[in-house]
């Protein structure tokens, strides 16, 4: 373990130190890691307005990020800390609590990052118990098979006119969303979005009917799928599937070799794992939800 006494700690400050938290994201990544720079893109993207529900807060030593913390007000934290900066993460964790005081605090880590859930035992956290968890699914690229829609329905690309049927697909897939046009506008001017991952399912009528959004991180070769839908409709006929194979061709053409994708794994909610599984995805890790007791 490296020392932090000359690490430096800075609040948030806009995309600048966005790219900062990827660039660490992507120095850590593994099959196994919770963070792909996508992630972090989608994440802190996908709606606007919400800056003031999530302090954020970032550790370096020189330049270089180390950790980093972004709570969602009032009780969830996620972070990133390089293992050989561990001792950071108690550092992480009591911002946290100072930050979200007198409440029962949350942080969601994978069984893969046994740094983490050291730091998360040593200052009281303790698993959650019988709840909803995530599975964090690999896919070796070399093996994919071809993406085929069914008759009337046609793959392609999002462009900018396709944005409000684009949206409007996703609210419905998610509904309720605080997805909007111009939310998905500033997603497809983030880095590293590209337009060529990300793809639509056009239903016989020209409506969107389902979509997958691909995001590539070129230093790692590595692709991560989010987010995944499918109106209601238009569901039971395989249409996120072929956009999952369209959008993960397009992934390993610019480059990548493996992809990832962290579903819902409890069986509340079993459908998006099972379509991944049967694409070819296979389990890595698996989500742990840790609670502190309130004071």
């Amino acid at each position: 373990m490296i020392s932090s006494r000359q690490v430096s700690v800075s609040g948030y400050a806009g995309e600048r130190d966005l790219r900062a938290m990827q660039e660490l994201s992507s120095r850590l990544w593994s099959p196994g890691a919770r963070w792909h720079v996508g992630d972090l893109a989608w994440g802190r993207f996908q709606h606007t307005g919400r800056e003031p529900e999530w302090p954020t807060r970032l550790w370096r030593a020189g330049e270089r990020t180390v950790a980093w913390g972004w709570i969602e007000l009032p009780d969830h934290l996620n972070l990133a800390v390089d293992p050989a900066y561990d001792g950071l993460a108690g550092e992480v964790l009591d911002w946290f609590a100072a930050t979200a005081p007198d409440v029962r605090r949350s942080v969601s880590v994978l069984d893969s990052e046994p740094h983490l859930l050291a730091a998360l035992d040593r200052h009281g956290y303790r698993d959650a118990g019988d709840v909803p968890f995530f599975v964090q699914l690999a896919h070796d690229l070399r093996d994919l098979a071809e993406p085929d829609a069914p008759p009337g329905y046609r793959l392609r690309t999002v462009g900018e006119a396709d944005v409000p049927g684009r949206v409007a697909a996703h609210r419905a897939a998610f509904h309720p969303s605080r997805v909007t046009e111009e939310s998905y506008r500033v997603v497809r001017a983030a880095w590293p979005y590209r337009a060529d991952l990300d793809w639509i399912v056009e239903a016989p009528g020209g409506e969107v009917a389902a979509y997958c959004l691909v995001w590539l991180d070129e230093a790692r070769q590595a692709a991560v799928i989010e987010p995944v839908g499918t109106v209601p409709g238009h569901r039971r006929r395989g249409l996120a599937r072929a956009a999952c194979l369209a959008a993960l061709h397009a992934a390993r053409n610019a480059g990548a070799t493996r992809a990832v994708v962290g579903p819902r794994g409890d069986a509340a909610y079993p459908a998006p794992a099972r379509l991944y599984r049967g694409l070819g995805f296979r389990d890595v890790a698996r989500s742990r939800l840790l609670c502190s007791r309130p004071r």
